[in-house]
């Protein structure tokens, strides 16, 4: 009985995370069509479905798995430029771009869980602050090898260089695909706000049951206790590898979502280096780590503010990084912490119910 109670209850929870993301889905649509929502917004709802997956994709990492990952951002390169690298290719020959897009989808996931998966070998060894170095300076090699990378297609295949363009030696007709620090110009603009959503949900949907299953339970026992997770036979590198390979799959899912709403794609400092990295560890820290939910609040909050407050223009970022000092003290002051508990809506309730049964007696 209490099993299936418990099942009700997980259930009931994914449902209501479901709910909130098919709500807000539901709201912003019914915005646009009655043309109550600007074109700046409307620019704003891809790159918000970016954060949102990459922010939970990390707390699985960060909150479930508890390692601190600094590359993030590098598996979301990833993801971004095979699979703007893909569709770039394949625009003349799959003129269905659903399907393009989808098959875009895949390959950045497996590209960037291949790369979580090798990265991870070695770097998942380290704790704390070592592994969050080595995930960051990983990051910034990925980025800087991108920027020197040359990629051209003629008659007789790809060619590869890591000097110049010249150096391809194209044929004449020849394509080039991948110009440097110039990265790819006319990627096929396929993500949509639907297509964004629609990539959340599943990210919801992976993490979350892998959160409540048998593999996220040793996931949590290595998190809180690695040397009494290990003493009851639970594979310590399978499980690291497994939550570290996922979140940078989903990463990458990320990046192809991103590399598909610009004409440009570049890897600059901003988008793919540490301080995009940055941002996304953010998103989960003031979200709460470990809480899928508050990732997701946190990353609308902090990626909407900067515009909603552009009407006070200088100021507009002292008043973000206010809000940012405010959120995080809300969240981690101990003093704080025990106020919500103590004013929190289930606790209410349950004052009510033991006030109620000591008047019924």
């Amino acid at each position: 009985m209490n099993m299936i109670f418990g099942k009700f209850k997980i259930w009931k929870e994914n449902l209501i995370t479901y709910g909130m993301i098919l709500l807000a889905y539901v709201i912003v649509q019914i915005l646009i069509s009655s043309g109550q929502m600007s074109y700046l917004m409307q620019g704003l709802l891809v790159p918000l479905c970016v954060y949102v997956i990459l922010a939970v994709s990390l707390n699985l990492t960060v909150g479930i798995l508890g390692e601190l990952s600094l590359g993030h951002a590098g598996f979301m390169c990833l993801g971004a430029f095979s699979g703007a690298f893909f569709s770039k290719c394949m625009e003349n020959i799959i003129t269905f771009s659903p399907l393009r897009f989808f098959l875009a989808i895949l390959i950045g996931a497996v590209i960037a869980g291949f790369f979580g998966f090798l990265i991870g070998m070695p770097v998942l060894r380290l704790r704390g602050d070592y592994l969050a170095i080595v995930t960051l300076a990983f990051g910034e090699i990925i980025k800087n090898v991108i920027n020197a990378l040359y990629i051209g297609l003629d008659g007789n295949g790809l060619h590869i260089s890591l000097k110049d363009s010249l150096s391809l030696n194209l044929e004449e007709g020849g394509t080039l695909i991948i110009q440097g620090a110039q990265g790819i110009i006319g990627t096929p603009r396929d993500a949509t706000f639907t297509v964004g959503t629609v990539l959340i949900l599943i990210t919801l949907f992976i993490i979350m049951n892998l959160v409540k299953s048998r593999d996220g339970r040793a996931i949590m026992a290595i998190r809180d206790n690695l040397i009494a997770a290990e003493s009851i036979g639970i594979n310590i590198t399978k499980y690291k590898l497994m939550a570290f390979s996922i979140s940078a799959a989903l990463a990458g899912i990320a990046g192809v979502l991103y590399s598909h709403n610009l004409n440009s794609l570049i890897a600059t400092t901003d988008n793919f280096g540490y301080n995009m990295s940055i941002m996304i560890l953010v998103f989960v820290v003031l979200g709460g780590i470990g809480n899928i939910r508050g990732s997701i609040i946190a990353a609308v909050i902090l990626t909407l503010l900067p515009e909603v407050l552009r009407f006070l223009k200088d100021q507009r970022m002292l008043i973000y990084a206010v809000v940012l000092i405010i959120m995080m003290l809300f969240r981690w002051n101990p003093q704080l912490i025990a106020w919500r508990e103590q004013h929190s809506l289930k606790n209410l309730l349950k004052l009510d119910k033991t006030s109620s049964k000591k008047e019924v007696r």
